[in-house]
C-alpha cells in the first residue's frame, strides 16, 4: 500500500501536465479542465485514505476534511455556474487569491507545530516564510484586483507611494531573512510578518488600473503557484511541488509576454510601477480634437458586405453586451457574401489574460480566425473594413503618438491604417484607461453608438438584406 501513493502522485502530476497542454487549444481547454481535475481529485482522495504520518497513522479529522471538501466544492460549482462572461476576469482573481491564503495559512500552521526544541534549518526556514510572503501577497493582491475589477474599489495613488511600497517590501525582506537566519522565530513574528506582506499585496495592486490589470492578475497567478509549491517543499508532497511549480512557471511566461506586449518590464511591475490611476486622471496627455461622425446599421451594413476583407477587434464591450454569438452570425452572413472575415487580438484585450479568446470560443468561433497583434498588423493597410466592438485602450493612436499619454509605448493594433473603421461603443466615455481615444476623431473612423448586441443584430439583419 505504501507504494501505491506515489504512483497516484505520478498519475496526477502527469494529468496536469496533459491538461495544461490541451488548454492550449479552445476544441480540447474543456476536455483538459477536467483531465487535470481528475488528477487533483485522485492526488486529494489518494493523500486522505493513504498518506501516513511519520508515526505511522493515517490522517485523522476525517469528518472535518470531508466538510471542508463538500462546502469548498459546492460553493464553487455554484459560482462557476452562476459567473457571467464580464465577471470572469474577477472570479478568477478571486480563486487565485483562496490559493494564496491556503498557502500563506500552511506556513503558519507548520510554524505553530514546530517544535522549538529542535535543531534550526534554514532551508526548512526559507520554504516557510516563502510560502508565507508570496501567499499573502498573493492573497491581498487578488482581493483588492477582484475589488478593482468588480468596480468596487477605485485605484489609488499618492505622492511618495512608490517609496512605501520598496520600504514596505524591504521590511518584509529583512524580517525574512532575519526568520531564516533563525535571529527571530515564533508565530507571533510570522503573524507579524504576514500582516506586513498582506500589507504590501493591496499598495502593490491599489494604483494599478487600465489595461495593465490583466498583467497583474498573471503575475499573482504565478505567486500562487510558487506559493503552493513551497507547501510541497514542506510536507515533501510531489504532486503538490509539481502543480505548483507548473502554475508558477506558466504564470510566469504569461507575465512576460504580456509585460512585452505592455512595453514594460517585470520589473517596473514588481515595484508597482505600471500605468498609475493618477497618471489617467490627470488626463495623462494631450486633448483629442477634431469632429465625430456617426454612422448608421444600414450604412455599416454596405461598406462591410461589399468589401474584400473585414477585421472585428473584440474588447470588453462585447463581453458586456454578451454579443459574442451575434458577433459570430454576423461573420457567417458576411462569409456567406465572400467576405474574408477574421478578429485581431490584442494580448490584453479585456480584463484577464486571453479574456477575448474565451468570449469567442464560447461563440463557437474557428480559433484560426483569431489572429494575434503581430499577424494581423501588417494586413490593416489592405484591410477595406475594421469593425472594433468595445475595445478602446487597444486601438488608441495615443499609444505611438503621445508622449504624455499614460498608454504611451503600450503596442496597439493599427487599425487607423485601414481604408475605413468602424467603432462601436454605448457613448464617447473614455476606456479603462480613461483617457480619450484619438481612434475616434480620425477621418476614416465613423461611430456606431448603441448597445453592442443591438447595434450587430441590426448589422446582421441589413448584411442579409442586401
Amino acid at each position: 500500500m505504501d507504494s501505491i501513493l506515489p504512483i497516484l502522485y505520478l498519475i496526477a502530476s502527469i494529468t496536469f501536465i496533459i491538461g495544461i497542454k490541451m488548454l492550449g487549444s479552445p476544441a480540447t481547454a474543456r476536455k483538459g479542465n477536467l483531465v487535470a481535475a481528475f488528477g487533483m481529485g485522485l492526488a486529494i482522495f489518494g493523500t486522505i485514505f493513504l498518506y501516513k504520518t511519520s508515526s505511522g497513522e493515517h490522517l485523522g479529522n476525517l469528518p472535518l476534511i470531508f466538510g471542508g471538501l463538500i462546502v469548498g466544492t459546492v460553493v464553487g460549482w455554484i459560482m462557476a455556474k452562476r459567473v457571467k462572461m464580464t465577471a470572469m476576469p474577477q472570479m478568477v482573481s478571486f480563486f487565485n487569491g483562496m490559493g494564496g491564503a491556503c498557502a500563506a495559512l500552511i506556513s503558519l500552521i507548520e510554524e505553530a507545530h514546530r517544535d522549538p526544541s529542535a535543531t534550526h534549518d534554514p532551508v526548512h526556514s526559507l520554504t516557510i516564510i516563502a510560502g508565507l510572503v508570496i501567499g499573502s501577497v498573493s492573497f491581498s493582491g487578488s482581493i483588492i484586483a477582484f475589488g478593482k475589477l468588480a468596480e468596487k474599489i477605485k485605484d489609488l495613488s499618492f505622492s511618495g507611494q512608490q517609496f512605501l511600497n520598496i520600504l514596505v517590501l524591504g521590511g518584509v525582506a529583512v524580517l525574512s531573512v532575519m526568520f531564516v537566519l533563525g535571529s527571530l522565530s515564533g508565530l507571533t513574528f510570522l503573524l507579524v510578518l504576514c500582516a506586513l506582506a498582506l500589507a504590501y499585496g493591496v499598495l502593490f495592486v491599489m494604483p494599478i488600473g487600465g489595461a495593465d490589470m490583466p498583467v497583474v492578475i498573471s503575475l499573482l497567478n504565478s505567486f500562487t503557484g510558487v506559493a503552493a509549491a513551497c507547501g510541497g517543499f514542506l510536507y515533501d508532497n510531489m504532486v503538490m511541488l509539481i502543480g505548483g511549480i507548473l502554475v508558477g512557471s506558466a504564470g510566469t511566461i504569461l507575465t512576460i509576454i504580456m509585460c512585452k506586449s505592455m512595453n514594460r518590464s517585470l520589473a517596473n511591475v514588481l515595484f508597482g510601477g505600471l500605468m498609475s490611476a493618477k497618471a489617467a486622471a490627470t488626463g495623462g496627455g494631450k486633448t483629442a480634437t477634431g469632429s465625430i461622425r456617426e454612422v448608421s446599421a444600414t450604412d455599416g451594413a454596405v461598406l462591410m458586405a461589399y468589401a474584400k476583407q473585414v477585421v472585428i477587434v473584440p474588447g470588453y464591450g462585447l463581453a458586456v453586451a454578451q454579443a459574442q454569438h451575434i458577433c459570430h452570425q454576423l461573420e457567417h452572413e458576411l462569409e456567406a457574401k465572400g467576405v474574408i472575415v477574421k478578429y485581431a487580438v490584442h494580448p490584453v484585450a479585456g480584463r484577464m489574460p486571453g479574456h477575448m479568446n474565451v468570449l469567442l470560443a464560447e461563440a463557437d468561433v474557428s480559433y484560426d480566425k483569431l489572429v494575434e497583434m503581430e499577424e494581423i498588423n501588417p494586413e490593416f493597410a489592405t484591410t477595406d473594413v475594421v469593425l472594433v466592438v468595445g475595445a478602446n485602450d487597444v486601438v488608441n493612436p495615443a499609444a505611438k503618438t503621445d508622449p504624455d499619454s499614460p498608454i504611451y509605448g503600450m503596442p496597439i493594433l493599427d487599425v487607423e491604417a485601414s481604408r475605413q473603421v468602424i467603432v462601436m461603443k454605448r457613448s464617447m466615455k473614455a476606456g479603462y484607461a480613461g483617457i480619450e481615444n484619438e481612434l475616434f476623431y480620425r477621418p476614416n473612423t465613423s461611430m456606431l453608438f448603441g448597445d453592442a448586441k443591438a447595434s450587430l443584430t441590426a448589422l446582421v439583419n441589413e448584411v442579409k438584406a442586401l
